[in-house]
């Protein structure tokens, strides 16, 4: 599906005030020291857990960009990260960034990619819109910017045919790919508005157990869990393949619908060093955007072969038909929405409030967008200045 950023206004994408939270309050050390407690408390249904992450492998061009001899571009097997599929399966990075070297590096959920970029493992990633904000936050600003959006909507809650109310969630188990992640926030937040109670170790009214997502659907055939929020493809995975019903359609919970599901980040760092690189890496995801918007008949074919190049599994054509039809790809990053992020995430305890200005860093994007004739995204206040990273 193409998205017409010409019809989106920041004020708009803000969601109504949410009521009735009844998550217990958390700082951050808890949040981390939850993390540990939630390996311990899912027992051996999720012993199966495992890193998705692949060796890196590398790509080299020919003519010359700037002096930075290697790009690490970190993105995950899945349908919300087309743009980065698209960009490698067709060359795009590797073109724009010329003498450059591109090395990638797979992974599963946000916090193990956010984990990599701060501990200068890769230099810019493709991830959820949660991590990027927390990593911000708990860096004080230091770690990373947001350069580009990639891929908006494609997240549901999926239950078995049991669960055929809110009512019914009452003692059951859902799963998350991956505690602090996008999709974890959003299911701890919501069920919070229905009056739910819920931990970051998986107890309260609603047992929520982060699990990797091929592991997901195995214990939803099984019968271990009752349902998952979760990105495509796994949502419609799980409705195809293991007969999962839409609870929730996370769209419906936005205004107009729209909300980030896969962000750009770059390590400051190295935006501040090497702005032709990333220069180079948003024209890359440019291109595979347009190629994405205008070649929807191809387009299945080449997200399979991204998949078996990303060690990931490739999809039937059913499961890519529905999951395609939830998603939308655009760089640019609804920054409206973002603070309402935060909020989210401060309610699910799995980040401290903070003032995220100077998380957008827009000019490199919109200097190409205008190049290109494209629209000038707005950073809705948000922006790090035109001056420095």
């Amino acid at each position: 599906m193409t998205y017409d950023p010409n019809t989106a206004t920041n004020e708009n994408l803000i969601r109504p005030a949410t009521r009735g939270i009844l998550l217990k309050s958390r700082t951050a050390e808890g949040f981390i020291a939850g993390a540990a407690i939630v390996a311990v408390a899912t027992g051996a249904a999720i012993a199966a857990y495992a890193s998705s992450q692949s060796s890196p492998q590398t790509t080299t061009a020919a003519a010359p960009v700037s002096d930075a001899e290697q790009l690490r571009l970190g993105y995950f097997g899945n349908l919300t990260h087309a743009p980065a599929l698209v960009g490698l399966e067709n060359g795009y990075f590797a073109e724009e960034l010329g003498d450059t070297e591109l090395a990638t590096q797979v992974f599963n959920a946000g916090p193990s990619a956010i984990e990599a970029l701060n501990a200068g493992a890769i230099d810019a990633t493709f991830i959820g819109p949660n991590p990027a904000i927390n990593s911000y936050v708990q860096s004080k600003g230091e770690s990373l910017r947001i350069v580009a959006g990639a891929t908006a909507g494609g997240a549901q809650l999926v239950v078995n045919p049991g669960v055929e109310s809110i009512e019914d969630l009452a003692g059951k188990t859902l799963a998350t790919p991956q505690l602090g992640n996008t999709q974890d926030v959003a299911l701890r937040v919501w069920l919070g508005e229905q009056g739910y109670e819920t931990t970051i170790d998986g107890g309260g009214d609603v047992a929520i157990v982060p699990t990797e997502n091929a592991t997901t659907l195995q214990l939803f055939r099984n019968g271990d869990i009752d349902g998952a929020w979760l990105p495509e493809p796994w949502a419609s995975r799980l409705v195809v393949d293991a007969g999962a019903e839409v609870l929730v359609d996370e769209a419906d919970l936005w205004p107009e619908g729209k909300f980030a599901t896969t962000v750009l980040v770059v390590n400051k760092q190295f935006l501040a060093e090497h702005p032709d690189q990333v220069e180079a890496l948003l024209r890359g995801e440019l291109r595979a955007i347009e190629w994405l918007n205008e070649n929807p008949q191809e387009t299945p074919a080449l997200i399979n072969a991204g998949l078996t190049a990303a060690d990931a599994k490739p999809l039937a054509e059913a499961v890519l038909e529905r999951a395609l039809e939830n998603v939308t790809f655009s760089q640019d990053p609804l920054a409206g929405a973002l603070a309402q992020l935060l909020a989210d995430g401060v309610a699910a305890g799995t980040t401290s409030d903070a003032d995220i200005t100077g998380i957008l860093h827009l000019d490199p994007l919109n200097s190409l967008q205008e190049e290109s004739g494209g629209p000038v995204y707005d950073d809705a206040g948000l922006g790090s200045g035109t001056t420095s990273p």
